[in-house]
């Protein structure tokens, strides 16, 4: 089965290959320092600190393992292949809400690197799927689960 492309943007590269570099040289030796530590403190099958180690150490290497997934097959969307006339991955879109009048701005990203706490949103969710594709001034229906909301596209800039 093919792998899953991975849509990201050169700063979310950028913080993968980071997370990455440190998960490799940083953590895997602070926790296989506390197993050693932990072994030392005798008999390992009541061993608190070693069974909380292990635990540690299990969770680096799947996380590594996921990164080294994601980055394997990334698909890097440049700055200067963002249309700012119409939605795209890397978009930077503001949208007002039809119904309140509110404004609210989104980077359009891939999944893996969207944090809504940080206005960026994946192409895949409601908003993003809605929103893709589509122009300045296009009014847009985006269902979510309290209903629909309605949104009018104001900017769409890189």
């Amino acid at each position: 089965m093919a792998e899953k492309e991975v849509i990201l943007t050169p700063q979310g590269l950028k913080k993968l290959e980071d997370e990455l570099e440190h998960l490799k040289s940083v953590k895997r030796r602070e926790v296989a320092e506390r197993i050693k530590v932990a072994i030392g403190y005798g008999d390992i099958s009541e061993n608190s600190e070693y069974e909380d180690a292990k635990n540690e150490q299990a969770f680096i290497e799947g996380r590594i393992i996921t990164l080294e997934k994601l980055l394997r097959n990334a698909r890097i969307i440049n700055n200067d292949d963002v249309d700012t006339n119409t939605v795209s991955v890397g978009s930077i879109v503001t949208l007002k809400d039809l119904e309140f009048g509110d404004l609210v701005e989104y980077n359009i990203v891939g999944t893996a690197e969207s944090d809504p706490l940080m206005n960026k949103i994946s192409n895949e969710s409601p908003v993003g799927r809605a929103i893709l594709g589509k122009q300045r001034g296009a009014n847009v229906d985006v269902v979510v689960p309290a209903g629909v909301i309605q949104y009018q596209i104001i900017d769409i800039k890189k």
